[in-house]
Order: structure tokens, then sequence, then C-alpha cells
């Protein structure tokens, strides 16, 4: 698929055999919130990184407007995109790692193709809106991923409870019913908690207006840009904290159904090894933490730096993969669905760490439709096909490990385990 993106209505330039042409700045096509950030930095905004966000844009909406169906093996696409940026020499440099990048990611071929372009209008705007504003700068010491979910959420406590200075939480939702809610709950929760205010938290949303595709692994690539643009306007070297258990992050298949869609690779270590390259590549100050790499979700409930807050707040996060799905059953309540492997590892997390779970299933139980009975099998059949001595090899079928092979072996066998203490009493 050749897709011609452009900032600009007065951009002329044309691509043969061009599939589509998209204007990622003309609401028809294309919707985002980034420019709706009325906060005050002491810098203007990372050129590298502004490229970097327009990218994820347009990397995200040929991901959805690309049915994966209509591919020859029914998965690999092949995408040719080309887009407009401010710094075009350094990008060519960079051109074989992000693909590269892009490719692990998605599962996809990618092929980047650039041309120059100068600052738009919008980013002109908002550039003379910022030097004109009289609101106060609020220095930050770091940026950290919010989604709503439960290791977010962890993540959250933990620096607000340990690290010195401001933290300026980032978060993304779609179109559906369930994250944003969920993140606005939670955001209030931490401001009163910890006395933060509003302006300590950006929300971002994106949509291609035509995007079929519901697969979207780039999905995370676009959200992290958006984080790591508001980084760079910090003026100086920071963390860009990106709070996942280690289990999620290798996302290793534990059934034999979960071999396409949902085994993502948003936090995989060698995505984010790819990632930092990238931006080392094009000097964007930014460095990717995972603290939680080495922890199971029980772990990091064990661990978390305020108990009480955490387990009193419990059910107000959001770890299903399908949230807003009861609105084919006509719920008003968004909730879990209880048997997604998200769900399946959240419930065993809370059980290990010995906590009264307070969050809403659907089903609970595994009872109430073949979809549950099937997880529910899958999940078993796993776990009668787990063996411990070849876990080394098992952790790298979702994509290779290059250091901390000991490290990853065990978490992984912990992992496991936690999973079968709580299946085997429902068993």
């Amino acid at each position: 698929m050749i897709i011609n993106f452009k900032l600009a209505s007065n951009d002329n330039y044309f691509v043969d055999s061009q599939d589509y042409e998209i204007n990622l700045n003309d609401s028809s096509h294309f919707s985002y919130t980034f420019w709706n950030n009325h906060n005050k930095f002491r810098f203007w905004y990372n050129l590298y990184s502004l490229d970097l966000l327009y990218l994820s844009l347009a990397v995200f909406a040929a991901d959805r407007l690309n049915l994966r169906d209509n591919a020859i093996d029914g998965w690999t696409r092949e995408f040719n995109i080309h887009i407009p940026v401010l710094k075009i020499q350094e990008w060519i440099i960079a051109k074989d790692i992000l693909e590269k990048m892009l490719s692990f990611l998605s599962g996809d071929i990618w092929h980047i193709n650039f041309r120059q372009r100068e600052l738009t209008k919008i980013e002109l705007q908002h550039f003379n809106k910022m030097k004109e504003s009289k609101m106060e700068v609020k220095e930050y010491e770091r940026v950290c991923m919010f989604s709503g979910g439960l290791d977010s959420f962890i993540g959250a406590i933990d620096v607000l409870e340990t690290r010195k200075g401001n933290t300026l939480f980032v978060s993304h939702y779609g179109g559906g019913k369930g994250t944003k809610e969920y993140q606005d709950i939670l955001k209030e929760k931490f401001i009163e908690k910890y006395s933060l205010n509003s302006r300590d938290f950006h929300q971002y949303y994106a949509k291609v207006v035509a995007g079929e595709e519901d697969t979207t692994r780039t999905r995370s690539f676009m959200f992290f840009s958006h984080a790591i643009a508001v980084a760079s306007a910090l003026g100086k070297s920071v963390e860009l904290i990106i709070p996942e258990n280690g289990v999620i992050s290798l996302n290793v298949p534990c059934t034999f159904s979960r071999l396409g869609t949902s085994s993502t690779r948003t936090t995989h270590p060698n995505y984010l090894s790819l990632f930092q390259q990238l931006l080392n590549i094009l000097n964007i100050p930014v460095t990717l933490v995972n603290p939680y790499q080495f922890f199971t979700k029980g772990e990091m409930l064990m661990n978390c730096k305020n108990q009480s807050f955490m387990k009193k707040n419990i059910g107000n996060t959001m770890s299903c993969s399908h949230p807003d799905n009861g609105r084919m059953l006509k719920e008003t309540e968004t909730r879990h669905c209880g048997y997604c492997l998200p769900c399946v590892i959240r419930r065993a997390a809370i059980k290990k760490a010995g906590i009264l779970d307070l969050s809403s299933y659907r089903d609970s139980k595994f009872s109430l439709g073949p979809t549950a009975k099937m997880s529910l099998n899958s999940y078993r059949l796993g776990l009668i096909k787990f063996n411990p001595k070849y876990a080394f090899m098992t952790i790298q079928s979702n994509g290779p490990i290059s250091e901390h092979i000991d490290d990853y072996t065990s978490l992984y066998i912990r992992g496991i385990n936690e999973l079968r203490e709580y299946l085997e009493g429902i068993m």
C-alpha cells in the first residue's frame, strides 16, 4: 500500500500509483488533539520530536487503513509511506533503524520515504501562543505514561512516593468507552492524594477517519511519540517511564490461540531497545525506562510504595483488552470481561498479593459463553505444555532477547507460576 501524507493543503507532492493521500491536519482525513494542549513549558518542542510525532500519526493511519485479511498470509502487509519532515538528513540516517523498529512492532514491512518541509501554520500559531502566554512555567523532572491500567497506576504511585521533583503524566485513549473514564477517575484520585493539579496530566486522542483494521499494533508508537514530544519541551535530558510488568512486556503466547493480534510488542525489550537507538540517532534527549521489566504483576502489587492507596483504588483501574464490549450486551457499566489474558493475569496478580479484588468482571468463572470457555481451556493446555527447562527459548517466541536472558527466564517462570496458582483455584 502506497500512502502519501501531507501536513498542509498547499503541499502539491504526488506519488505515482498512490493508494491514499491523507492530510494529517485535515479533520476530514485525520483527527488528533496534540495541539489542544495549553500547558506552558520552558522550551518549545524539539524539531526531531515533532517529526517523530507526525510520523507516528502517519504510521498509525496506515495501520488502520490496510486490513490484514487482505494480506497474502492474512497478516503481513507492506507499506510505502511518503511523509514531509523538518530534519530530512537526520531522518535519512535513521531510516534503517526506524523501518526495523516498525517491522518488529507491527509484523509488517515498512518503507519510509522523506521529503523536506517547513513549519506548518498550526505549529507557528502554537509557537507564538507559547511565547505570548502569561502562564507560569511549571518545571518537570520526568514524564510517565499513564494508561489507567493497574501497572501504570502502581507506576504513578511509586514515582510520586519515591522520586523528587514534579512528574508529568501522559495518557492516551481511543474511540471506545472505558479507557478515558478510568484515566479520569484515577487522575482525580491522584490530584486529591498527592496535591497535584490538572496540568500535571495530559490526555491525547487520535483517529483516522476511514480506519477499519482493529489490530493496530502501532498505537503504542503513536502515543509514546506524543509523550516524547512533550518531554522534549522540558529542555533537558529526561526519563520517559513506561510502567509495564515484565510478563506482559515479553508477551509470550500463553495459549495456542494467542499467536496473532493479542501478542503485542508494545514494551518488548527488543522494541524499546530499537526505539532508544532511534532517539539517540536523532539526538532526542529522552531515555525510555521500564522499571518493572523484571517484575510480575503480582510482585508489582506486593512492592507498591503506598499499599493503602493502591488497595483502596484497585477497582478504579482497567486492564481488560476490550473494556467496551459490554455495549453489545446493552450494558451501561464499563467493566472487565474477566477471561482475556490481561484480565486473567490481573486476577492472578491480585490473588498472589492477597488483596481483596474490588474490580467488576462480566464473567469471573469463565462460564458465560463459548469464548470464555475456550479461553480457559486454552490456558489449561498452555500450562500443561509449559516446561521450565525450555523457558529460555520460549521467551524469545515473541522477539529476540539479547541481554539479561537469565533474568527474563526467571521472570517468565515466576509469571507462569502466578497464573497457575490462580487458575488451579477455579479449574
